[in-house]
């Protein structure tokens, strides 16, 4: 499991013309030509003075081939249009020095093509490897919940933008993060790196789920104080899965609320709405969290409002709790593909980024007839019924 690339690479949707490798056919042009034009002429009883196409090979080779078989290439054009059998230098020395010409500087171009391609390379890896430390890949299991998610940034040839998750265990137990920056793109991930820095130190030391979001609204909020006339602000919500619990604790900071999977149903988990992060208002309004009971094979399904906020052509919303259930006796891998190939079909054109994260917290039987939290208590230390949290039927339905 761990994290996923969106179905399709965003190369294939770029196209060759704008930057991406050139495909397999463009290669085989060059030798094609080269070839058709030499048989064509061979077999045609009449001359049929096409040994100009023979300059247009060089040109081509440029396109995917270094300079040395660009090189490589020109030479044989030239020897060919000097081989009398053949008669493709037909109009007489002009085509040829033309053609020469022409091969000469395919080749120049074609040298400053492969540097600037290697240093293109270069640069790329290097932001890669600064992407991915700001969001590494989800591992298949963080201490006793399985993970997986899927990240589709707005901003092509990018790897992270303004969507985040993370999953961390710690002493309080594990905790799972996903968060919307407002923007996205590249102009978000130094909040982005902000947040999930301060996340993975609440992991450590905040006992308290409520605790810990106002420590990143802290954090966002001091970001904000050092920008003029900055607009910081982040949704989030938070969950933990305390450990032999059997039950998530939630808190939402005006972001979606998660969807509970439970067999072939979806059932949307009703959370009291918090303040997004860094507007400043969690001292007079701070967020309240709720824990939900899970049952054995429960799957929590996280999503952005890229999801929930895509549009079809008449304007209408994805229905993301209708359509989970049509695909929710999945398996965690093969759903997030559904659901992502779903929602490509439905909306035309996402102009969001897009974070998926599905959880499977291990829950066991219980086969004593007591309760399987064990201690009897919610993750909070609070009895399971604090705040009238009961079980995911509180929810509105799915």
């Amino acid at each position: 499991m761990g994290t996923k690339a969106a179905p399709g690479q965003r190369d294939d949707r770029l196209g060759w013309l704008r930057g991406s490798p050139p495909p397999r056919w463009v290669r085989l042009l060059p030798p094609v030509l080269l070839v058709g034009v030499c048989v064509g002429e061979l077999v045609s009883s009449e001359p049929l003075d096409i040994g100009f196409l023979l300059g247009a090979i060089p040109s081509l080779a440029v396109l995917s081939y270094g300079p040395l078989a660009t090189a490589g290439f020109g030479v044989v054009v030239v020897v060919l249009l000097n081989i009398p059998a053949l008669g493709l230098n037909h109009p007489g020395n002009a085509d040829l020095l033309t053609i020469s010409f022409i091969a000469v500087l395919s080749v120049f171009v074609a040298l400053v093509r492969s540097r600037r391609d290697a240093h293109l390379v270069t640069v790329r890896s290097v932001a890669e490897a600064a992407q991915l430390a700001v969001l590494p890949p989800l591992p298949d299991r963080v201490g006793s919940v399985r993970c997986i998610g899927l990240y589709q940034p707005a901003q092509q040839e990018t790897l992270v933008g303004g969507d985040f998750f993370d999953v961390r265990d710690g002493p309080f137990g594990v905790r799972a993060l996903m968060g919307d920056v407002q923007g996205h793109g590249l102009s978000a991930v130094g909040t982005v790196a902000s947040l999930l820095g301060a996340f993975r130190e609440t992991v450590l030391d905040q006992r308290d789920l409520e605790d810990a979001a106002a420590r990143l609204d802290r954090r966002l909020v001091v970001d904000s104080a050092s920008v003029d006339h900055a607009e910081l602000f982040a949704t989030a919500l938070l969950l933990e899965f305390a450990p032999g619990s059997g039950t998530v604790r939630l808190v939402s900071c005006g972001h979606p609320a998660p969807l509970l999977l439970r067999g072939t149903k979806a059932v949307e988990l009703d959370t009291e709405p918090g303040s997004p992060l860094g507007l400043g208002f969690f001292e007079l309004s701070p967020p309240k969290g709720r824990t939900v009971e899970l049952e054995p094979g429960d799957r929590l399904f996280v999503a952005s409002d890229g999801v929930s906020e895509s549009r079809d052509a008449g304007g209408a919303f994805y229905p993301l709790p209708d359509r989970l259930a049509v695909f929710a006796g999945e398996s965690s891998d093969v759903l997030i593909d559904r659901v992502w190939e779903d929602l490509v079909r439905f909306s035309a054109s996402i102009n969001d980024d897009v974070s998926i994260l599905v959880l499977s917290p291990q829950v066991r039987e219980d086969r004593d007839g007591g309760d399987r939290r064990g201690d009897g208590d919610g993750p909070d230390g609070r009895g399971a019924g604090a705040g009238g949290e009961a079980g995911p039927d509180a929810g509105s339905g799915g």
